[in-house]
């Protein structure tokens, strides 16, 4: 279903609204207006209400978590909008940021902080001059359509957003078809990394999504290391997943095939393509 126009509530803007709204534009580039909708806005299907209006039923564009129990689990109009567009499990799981802005936004500060064990000054260091201005102009607006500046703005926003989501989920689904977990001896005992062999075409940033499936994969947790082609080369990057300090490529820096190694340790660029000497510099590499 596409819409015609998309209709958000006056006055002050959160982000839940924002974002909800930017996805939408991503599906239909439609004008925004701001005010309250009236009875038929929300029984014309043609029509996306957001964050408004006392229902949610998307087979009406009717997106409002307003009217949900108090126990009901965290949901904002953002989540409501991903659920309709049949992303919403894949964004829980691939963006981090989405949690925590759904109890943001229907718990508040104080319980979001409980939440995330932080203290609740916390979460005001975290806030950014881009969000407060995007949300300040969102506010002042009562329409928006294609040509206006935040307009645009939205709608790369959501395109990106949503982009992320189905170029992820293609990623993950190539990476467990074509990754392999090494395990490699050492003095000390084994170690584990993931493998990614090179590809023709070879993917924009090669290393994209690894850290992502190793965390979902069953085998995850005994990965310490990274090994994908190097975008600039024709070898290989090697690199700490999840920064474990049992990799230290500064003690491979010195070798004839390995062309960088950062000073502090992650990470390393090698022109050696055989499988075998990229294990052995594995080894070198280990505490």
């Amino acid at each position: 279903m596409t819409f015609s126009q998309i209709l958000t509530h006056p006055g002050g803007s959160h982000k839940d609204e924002f974002l909800a709204c930017c996805v939408l534009l991503a599906h239909s580039p439609v004008p925004i207006v701001r005010r309250e909708p009236s009875a038929a806005e929300l029984a014309d299907p043609s029509m996306a209400v957001v964050d408004v209006g006392g229902e949610h039923q998307p087979d009406r564009g009717n997106f409002d978590h307003h009217q949900f129990p108090k126990d009901h689990p965290p949901m904002c109009a953002l989540s409501l909008v991903l659920q309709h567009l049949g992303v919403y499990q894949d964004a829980l799981a691939f963006c981090d940021w989405l949690e925590p802005s759904e109890w943001l936004d229907t718990r508040g500060p104080q319980e979001t902080s409980r939440w995330l064990g932080i203290e609740r000054s916390t979460l005001a260091k975290l806030n950014s001059p881009i969000d407060m201005t995007l949300l300040r102009r969102f506010a002042a607006s009562t329409r928006l359509a294609a040509g206006d500046s935040l307009w645009e703005v939205m709608r790369w926003i959501g395109e990106d957003l949503l982009n992320y989501l189905r170029s992820l989920r293609q990623r993950l689904d190539f990476i467990a078809e074509v990754g392999e977990f090494w395990e490699i001896k050492s003095a000390t005992g084994p170690f584990h990394v993931l493998f990614l062999p090179r590809t023709d075409p070879l993917p924009e940033e090669p290393s994209s999504g690894l850290s992502r499936f190793i965390d979902s994969h069953p085998a995850g947790d005994k990965v310490v290391g990274l090994v994908y082609p190097d975008r600039r080369g024709r070898g290989f990057g090697l690199s700490r997943h999840n920064d474990h300090p049992g990799l230290d490529f500064t003690k491979i820096g010195a070798c004839e095939d390995v062309h960088f190694a950062h000073a502090r340790g992650f990470v390393a660029k090698t022109s050696a393509t055989d499988p075998q000497r990229l294990r052995e510099l594995l080894v070198q590499s280990w505490a």
